[in-house]
This record gives structure tokens, sequence and C-alpha cells, in this order.
């Protein structure tokens, strides 16, 4: 029973080794990374599903009182384990092409999708010879076992023919300036508030009550449109592919991050879902390095923008570290890390280097805090050291950011706010709903209102954004993925390990975009996707529409005086 288990648990990491391959078709098949890949996932998926099914032969023994004495190599034992998780992998391949289609290129995914039917029909095969050997078969029927090992080697060789040897995609060279015709450096502004986690349900119930009157009057005089995310849905992928107007396959960023499995060089871009594979993370078999602005392919909205002559101003976007030269200034979003460090000045973290002292300033200075901050719940105590930082870290880089505007006006300005992503993550469960049982009513109350609260902090500051604008200017207000409760399975498994997250964006609802300004159409719009927002600022401005990006300019969302005389103007590329 052992070695069948055994076998069976290595036929399982065999499976899962495949499946990282179909995501990673830069990998070659024949490499140490391939190798290196099957033995991390052995280690903890082998082992682990080896025991599992030992313990079920076990249990099988326990009830039906019938002791088992399979062969070393049992043809009806493992025609059975071959069977169940060729299924399983069939299904995973599945899960993984519908939900990481848009970080796949074309090919990769066609390649995929193929892999994954011919697993399907495998399992099929495999469940049949499985049911005919129980039925019709003899014990040690070499005819049934040479079945069995054709039918299995099909179901791993097969997948891997569809997926092929592995070939490096081209990488475009890092995107250069293009000379396009300057636009004038004054006129309209672009004010552009980014969110992460929000949720316009949440918003949309608590503007009706009166709660958020400045969210009201986005939704009410503005236009709103809900924004299809991306999967992975992490914060780099996500706001990558806002910044670029284009998907991972294009921009470079497919991931949280690259990994690396111990003891290998080459990097891998994506891990796959529905398996919990980020916790070969935590276990040390594999290694997450961070992106930085260097591994963006293509040009972001910033210096497309800056090419054209357009000033910009980007405080805390994501993959901005190292700051790369704009026409305006960038503060990176890993700043706040530096503060109190020997690189408490580096000059990557900002652009031009001669910002740094003043954003220092912002936030090393103090004040007192007004009494809807959410810092407020922090410091009683309401909240836990986490929150209370990101929180504190909002406030810092909205002053950072007020503060360079005054001294550097910029026609565009992106301020990204991330502590409503970290106030979900542990305190979304107590607003839904249904009963949660384990607290009390009060600790439900003061758990939903820190969220609450948080809210009412961000509409504080669009009601900021809202008084600041003159006419011709636009708002933007983004979220780029939603939140939503953990399921309950994995709610059970953070309890085990003491992970107190209880929300969750791996597999969140959509994003969304609500615009205000004296150009904009009021009313509810059809559903968008992120990529739609670069194009739709490239639009505003009066700049051309790359033809590569995959998102869409939205006139739709101006009023009809403005778009009569605008026609959508396209170039090839903005990238060199």
């Amino acid at each position: 029973m052992l070695t069948n288990a055994l076998l069976a648990g290595a036929l399982g990491a065999a499976y899962l080794t495949i499946v990282v391959l179909q995501l990673n078709p830069q990998v070659p098949l024949a490499s140490k990374t391939t190798w290196n890949v099957f033995s991390a996932l052995a280690i903890f998926y082998g082992v682990h599903l080896a025991v599992t099914f030992y313990l079920l032969m076990i249990g099988r023994e326990l009830i039906t009182q019938n002791v088992m004495s399979p062969g070393w190599m049992s043809t009806r034992v493992l025609a059975w384990l071959s069977a169940a998780q060729s299924a399983g992998a069939a299904v995973l391949m599945w899960l993984n092409v519908t939900g990481l289609g848009t970080a796949l290129d074309e090919i990769a995914l066609r390649r995929m999708t193929a892999g994954a039917a011919a697993t399907t029909a495998t399992a099929i095969v495999l469940f049949g010879l499985a049911i005919a050997h129980y039925s019709f078969g003899r014990r040690g029927s070499r005819v049934g076992a040479a079945l069995l090992t054709i039918a299995v080697f099909g179901s791993l060789a097969l997948p891997v023919a569809a997926r092929g040897r592995g070939v490096e995609p081209p990488v475009p060279p890092h995107a250069a300036n293009v000379v396009l015709t300057p636009a004038p450096a004054t006129g309209p502004r672009v004010v552009m508030l980014l969110l992460d986690g929000a949720s316009l349900e949440y918003i949309g119930r608590r503007a009706a009550g009166g709660r958020l009157p400045n969210f009201a009057r986005l939704l009410e005089s503005g236009a709103s449109m809900d924004l299809a995310t991306v999967r992975p849905t992490g914060i780099d992928p996500v706001w990558t592919a806002v910044a670029t107007g284009m998907y991972a396959p294009k921009n470079g960023v497919r991931s949280v991050g690259t990994f690396y499995v111990l003891g290998d060089s080459r990097a891998l871009t994506l891990l796959p879902d529905h398996c919990f594979a980020h916790l070969l993370i935590r276990l040390g078999l594999v290694r997450r390095e961070d992106y930085t602005s260097s591994d963006l392919r293509v040009r972001p909205l910033w210096g497309i923008l800056g090419d054209a002559g357009t000033t910009v101003g980007i405080v805390r976007w994501p993959l901005t570290y190292p700051a790369q030269p704009v026409n305006g200034f960038v503060l990176s979003d890993r700043f706040h890390e530096l503060i109190g460090s020997v690189r408490e000045l580096d000059a990557s973290a900002a652009y031009p280097v001669s910002i740094l002292p003043k954003a220092r300033d912002a936030f090393l200075e103090q004040e007192d805090l007004p009494n809807r901050s959410p810092t407020t719940e922090a410091a009683s105590g309401g909240t836990t050291s986490i929150e209370a930082a990101a929180q504190l870290r909002d406030r810092f880089y909205k002053r950072a950011m007020k503060s360079l505007q005054g001294q550097w006006p910029v026609q565009f300005a992106a301020l990204r706010y991330h502590g409503l992503d970290t106030v979900g993550h542990y305190n979304l469960r107590f607003t839904q709903q249904r009963d949660i049982g384990d607290v009390s009513d009060e600790e439900r109350r003061r758990r939903q209102q820190i969220i609450d609260r948080y809210y009412g902090y961000i509409d504080d500051e669009i009601g900021e954004a809202l008084s600041s604008l003159q006419s011709g200017d636009l708002l933007l207000v983004i979220s780029g993925f939603g939140m939503q409760q953990l399921p309950a399975y994995k709610n059970v498994i953070g309890r085990v390990i003491g992970d107190p997250i209880t929300g969750t964006h791996e597999r969140a609802p959509d994003g969304f975009l609500l615009a205000y300004g004296s150009t904009v159409e009021p009313g509810r719009r059809q559903r968008g996707s992120i990529v739609d927002v670069t194009p739709t600022v490239l639009y505003f401005l009066g700049l051309p529409v790359g033809r590569d990006m995959d998102g869409y300019a939205r006139p739709d969302l101006f009023r009809a005086s403005f778009a009569a005389g605008r026609p959508i103007a396209f170039v090839p590329t903005h990238n060199k």
C-alpha cells in the first residue's frame, strides 16, 4: 500500500509540474528548472498526496474489514488513483485556463487549452480502465498493466506535447521616448485617485443612505461603470494593466512577482491557482522577488503623456521603483519603506531627486488628526498595527502629493490609496449580512465601523479633490479590483495557521470607474475593463491611442458636445 501511495503521489506531482510548465511557456522542457519544479512539488504535494492515499487505503480496510494485499505496483490500485488524479489535473487546468487567461499570450492559452482537453480525454480512459479492471480484470494481469501504463503515459505526454518544448517569448526592448507633436503644457487637468479593494456596491448602499456625500455626488452627477479586472488579481498586475492599457502578455507583469524554485536561477512568472501554490513560498521551497519599473516592457501612461509635453505627478503607483525620468515628478510606492533607514534619501525612490527632502518632510511632519481620520481608530487601539500603518501611509502620501503639487503644478496627477485594501482584508467578514457566529454583535459592529470609517475618509479625500476642480478638468476615481469574503474552507485554514485575513481579491469582483467634470455626461455606462483607462485619458487630453493597446477609449463617458469635436485618433504604438 505504501509503495502504491508513493507512486501515486509522484504522479500527482508530475501533473502539477505540467500545469506549472503550461503557465510558464518560457521554461524549456528539458532543463534543470523543470526537474527542480518537480522536486519542489513532490516534496510538498507528492508527500501529502501519498499520505492521503495511504490513509484512504487504511480507512477502506477498517470500513470493509477486508485486508488489502496489493502488489508493489498494483494495477487495480493505481488504476483508480491515476484516474482520480488525472481528473483532478484536468479540472485544475481548465480552472487556470479560464482564471488566468488574460495573463497568457494567445499561443500559450491555445496550447494550455489543448493540453486540458487531452488530459480530460485520458482521465475518461483511465476511469474506464479502472472500472473494467475492477469488474472483469484478474489479479496480476499483464494486459491490464500494459494498458494502464500506456494510458498514464498518454495522460502525461499529451499535455506536454501540446505545450511544446518551451520557447523564450520575444521580449521587446524597453520603451524609449517617441516623438509626438507636443501638446500645450497648460489645459484641462486630470486628477486620478486610485483605490485598492473598493466596492461600488458597498459604496452605493451607503451613499444612498447619505453616509458618503461626495461618492453620492459622483454617482448622481458623474459617470460610472464597472471595470473587469485581471487574474491573478494582484496590485502589481492590475495597476500595470491600468497604466499601460495592455494585458500581461504585452506589458510583462503577469503576477505579484517572479518566482524562483529553491536552487534554481530561472524565473517563473506564474504559479497555478486553486491549489494553494503560494504555500510553497511560505515553506521556503519557492522564493518570490518583487517586480520593479525595469520589468515593464511597454511605456506607461505618464511616459506617454510626458513625451507629448504634458506634465505629470505620480505618487505611489506600483512599479515606479526605481523612479524613471518623467516630465514632472514621481514618488515611488516604496518610499515609505525607506523612511528612517540608511536609504532614506535613495535617489531611486523619486524623480527628480530634488523632491526627496520635501517628500520626507511630508512624512515626518506632525499634525492634529481630524476626527474622521482612519488613524483615530488606530490610536484608540481598535485595529491592528498592520492596519494602522497602512492608514497612516495613505495620509502621508496624500500630504506628500499636496506638498509637491504646491511647488510643481502638473496637468495630470495620480495618487493611490492602499489602506482600504488592508482594512478590508482584516474586517470584510464583519460587513456581511449572514451570521458569523463566533463574535458578539458589538464586536461585529465595531469591526464594520472600521471599514465604514475608512470609506468616510476616502469620501473626504474625494470632496477635497472636487473642490479643487476647475471648468474642463476631469476627476477619475478608479478601483482596480473589488474584494469578497474569504471562502469558508480558506477561513478555516487561516484560523488553523493563525492568519486573521477574512477578505480576499484572488477572484475578486470587478473594479469601477467614476468620472466627474464639466465635460462628463452623467449616468451609468456599459461595463468596461481596467485596460480602458489609459486610452480614455489619452482621448480626453487629445492624444492618440496606440493600436497595440488592448483597451479602448470610452468617449461615451463625455458629453456629446465634447465628443463630437474630438474623434479618436490612433498611432501604431507609443513604444519603439
